[in-house]
């Protein structure tokens, strides 16, 4: 593929996710208005979405195993093909039973993997981290789209009209799946198709698992995590400038290893400011930093764990990085519950202060890098 065309490709990837974005704040829109309508209370809310987080924590690392095997059209499609389904049950939603069953889709729910991993296969390595934060500003337009979309749609024609909105936008998304996405994206030199080859189960643990063994991988998986309408809007519109504006400079001028060290070291600071804060204004003020670290956090340990593994593996990473995200979501809210009631709203502070100035010194300690050679 020329490189006018690789570009091309990547232009329609970023559409993509930020279609798929907008469909999924749409929906955080819609969830609670019918929630509310058939009798549920704070708690059967909470089991809800702890179930989604379990849903996508179990399907991320098979879907981007799926992707390596049968590449990313495949997988966009099957995505976008559970996304329709997603809402149309979203649309059908008359229960309780229905509402905790249309959420089983979401297993498949991962274009935002499936957007990174064409991003990845196609962008130079020097430049992916630029290429992987554009994303990130995709993602910023789609949370202000969704968010502000699905409050409209819900007040003024229902749930289920938005629900056939989302539905209907998936159908556009998959189209552009079909019409532009190449069946596969990958580089693979000939050992690495026959090793695929000879391994082609998507349910296969020991090639996922694999990939904790590369070099620097394991050490910069575990620092992945953290992290929602006005407020969100404002955050979409913090993160669209920082991505859009400022990260691509930073990233072609500092290696990825200083810039690791700097969103952990702001990070230790948010968490400060964050125990301190007392009114929405002081919050407001605290997202600028926050946004800006994990934006860069986020963009760099994707960038770094693409590059520790072989190419024909990117999108089993993806699929790990996407589930380390869903794990939170998961025990998230139980473990924010506890600090809260026992400690309260400080605590998540000085926590988050803590535990980033200790990975803070450890990064430093051992030259903030991480290695990218392969074994």
């Amino acid at each position: 593929m020329d490189p006018a065309a690789k570009q091309k490709v990547i232009f329609i990837s970023y559409i993509i996710a930020a279609l798929d974005i907008t469909w999924l704040f749409l929906q955080f829109s819609i969830t609670p208005y019918l929630a509310r309508r058939l009798g549920f209370d704070t708690i059967w809310f909470g089991y809800l979405q702890t179930t989604l987080g379990v849903i996508q924590l179990l399907g991320g690392p098979i879907y981007g195993r799926f992707a390596d095997v049968f590449g990313a059209r495949t997988a966009l499609s099957l995505s976008c093909s559970a996304s329709v389904v997603y809402f149309l049950l979203l649309a059908m939603a008359d229960s309780t039973f229905m509402l905790f069953v249309h959420k089983l889709p979401a297993v498949f729910m991962h274009a935002m993997p499936g957007a990174q991993m064409v991003v990845a296969d196609l962008s130079e390595k020097e430049k992916r981290a630029e290429a992987l934060g554009k994303l990130g500003l995709c993602f910023g337009i789609g949370m202000i789209a969704g968010s502000s979309l699905g409050g409209t749609l819900t007040t003024h024609f229902g749930e289920k009209f938005a629900a056939m909105f989302a539905a209907t936008g998936s159908c556009v998304s998959l189209f552009l799946v079909f019409k532009f996405i190449p069946k596969h994206t990958k580089a693979q030199t000939t050992a690495e198709s026959e090793n695929k080859a000879s391994s082609k189960s998507v349910f296969n643990l020991g090639e996922i698992t694999r990939l904790m063994k590369y070099p620097g991988v394991a050490k910069t998986f575990i620092l992945k995590a953290e992290q929602n309408g006005y407020l969100m809007a404002y955050f979409g519109i913090v993160q669209m400038i920082i991505q859009g504006a400022v990260i691509g400079r930073l990233t072609s001028r500092f290696s990825e290893s200083s810039l690791l060290l700097l969103s952990v070291g702001i990070t230790s600071l948010v968490g400060l400011a964050q125990a301190m804060m007392t009114t929405v204004f002081h919050l407001c003020l605290i997202i600028i930093p926050m946004m800006f670290s994990l934006s860069i956090f986020n963009i760099i340990t994707d960038s770094m764990l693409t590059k520790s593994v072989s190419p024909s593996d990117t999108g089993t990473m993806l699929g790990l990085c996407a589930s380390v995200q869903s794990l939170l979501r998961t025990v998230g809210p139980t473990i924010g519950g506890f600090l809260y009631e026992g400690y309260g709203v400080p605590s998540f502070g000085f926590i988050q202060c803590v535990i980033n100035a200790g990975v803070f010194c450890i990064l430093l300690a051992t030259g903030g890098r991480s290695q990218t050679q392969k074994p």
